[in-house]
Order: structure tokens, then sequence, then C-alpha cells
């Protein structure tokens, strides 16, 4: 099911919204990483991950699971459940779990959807998973997703750019560094968001 997904989203990003993508080189081949990007859309997840030489694990909302058909769809592309709104124990564990078995795990530290396009502060969970696991955190800018089939920009040209690591060196306890360094995936996304935007 991945396997297919992957092969029908590069058509669809390729073709209709000639995505153009940077620094797929930045993503380590192998061992556990975070995948960290910004997040305008419901079409961010499959576009965060399409490009990508391996798969992309996510976080979906619990009630997704809930659904028969969709839920055996979702499980075969390695997502996991989690409460949304709520500080998840078995979320937090089964994050750390995949990572510490090498996978890639997709996150959105915004924990939302930004409804204006622009990047906004992080919650400090990716910093909590960072700092338990010493995987590396790849800071990811999206952009143009956020306009898909309106109608401002029917088929918008879309882009991604995948920067370096990044690698907690904090203590998992101290909340200040942890804060910190979730804001600092943000300011890299920023960065790299405002310097390609209009190229």
């Amino acid at each position: 099911m991945y396997h297919f997904l992957q092969i029908f989203f590069t058509w669809l990003f390729s073709h209709v919204f000639h995505a153009e993508i940077i620094g797929t080189e930045n993503m380590p081949e192998s061992g556990g990483v975070i995948l960290a990007a910004n997040h305008m859309s419901n079409w961010d997840p499959p576009f965060l991950a399409t490009f990508l030489s391996r798969p992309v694990a996510y976080m979906a909302k619990k009630e997704l699971f809930q659904i028969p058909i969709f839920s055996a769809a979702i499980r075969s592309c390695h997502s996991f459940p989690v409460n949304r709104g709520a500080a998840d124990r078995s979320a937090l564990k089964a994050a750390v779990k995949e990572l510490n078995s090498g996978n890639c795990v997709g996150m959105f530290p915004e924990g939302t959807r930004s409804k204006d396009g622009k990047v906004h502060k992080a919650e400090s969970g990716i910093a909590l998973i960072a700092a338990m696991t010493k995987v590396p955190v790849v800071p990811a800018a999206i952009i143009g997703t956020n306009e898909i089939f309106s109608s401002k920009n029917f088929f918008p040209h879309l882009k991604i750019i995948y920067g370096k690591p990044l690698f907690f060196e904090g203590t998992s306890k101290n909340k200040d560094e942890l804060q910190k360094f979730s804001q600092k995936i943000m300011e890299e996304i920023t960065k790299m968001k405002n310097n390609h935007s209009n190229k």
C-alpha cells in the first residue's frame, strides 16, 4: 500500500503541481530520525514523505483508526494512533519505539494546521522525543500546499526543502532547553521557507 501510494503521489505532485524538491541529501539513509515540518494542509503528510527513499511513519488521530477500511490503510502506511489534545503517553511511547527501531517519524511541531499559512510556535513534545531517543531532527519547510484547489491558485507550484539535521544536546528534564530546541526547529523551518518562497 505504501509503495503504491508513493508512486501515485510522485506522479501527482510532480506532474500536476510541478513540485520542486530540495535537500533530500540531508535525510539520513538509515537509523532513527524525526522529520519535522510546518503544517498548513492535509496534503502535507504525503508531500513530506513522497520523495524520500525511506518510509515515514506518522501519528494520526485515534478516531481515524475506528474506521475499518481506512484504519487498515493508514496502518499499512506506518501510522499509529494518538489522542488529539491530550498528553498521550501511549503515543509518546509509540514514537520512541519507532525511532529506537531505526525508523523515520514525521511530526508537525505546531500541533495543528496553520490557518494563515505562517509558521507558528512549536509545542515541546518534539524536543522531548528527540531528547529521549537522541536521534537527529531534520527540519523541512513546505510551501504551497495551503493553496491546493483554492480559488487563489487551483494548481499551485509546490516546494519542499529538507534542512540539515539538528541534534538536541540538553537533558529531557530541562523544560527551558526543550522549549529552546523546539523553537530552534521552527526557526530553521521559517528561514528555509522565507528563503525559497519567492524563488
